[in-house]
């Protein structure tokens, strides 16, 4: 149980399927807007194909917030990330980075200050 209140984004985003709600994906719910009251960030783990990505992308559209994902490789520099993390910061959008670990320590030093 949560006692957090969210605004309602406004976003349109289609008419597409929504996600079946088991209990992993409601306490993921839970987790994950309790963070957001907190003003902070959320970071889904575990394995390979469990629903990560889809968990976040449809509190996001629960919510009527965009949510972009973005395929982390090996060939990001810390232009493309800042560019990256601008457009996120104007729209308003969340965003959901799938491959993080394929990220450079270096580019990651530089976007983690």
């Amino acid at each position: 149980q949560t006692n957090t209140r969210l605004s309602y984004g406004y976003e349109y985003l289609g008419n597409s399927d929504r996600l079946v709600i088991t209990p992993l994906t409601d306490k993921c719910y839970m987790t994950l807007t309790g963070a957001i009251h907190l003003h902070y960030g959320g970071n889904p783990q575990g394995p390979a194909g469990t629903g990560k990505t889809e968990t976040v992308k449809d509190l996001a559209k629960a919510l009527a917030i965009q949510c972009v994902v973005f395929n982390c490789s090996d060939g990001l520099d810390y232009k493309t990330m800042g560019r990256f993390f601008s457009g996120l910061a104007q729209s308003g959008a969340w965003s959901c980075f799938d491959e993080f670990n394929r990220i450079e320590i270096e580019v990651l030093s530089v976007i983690a200050t």
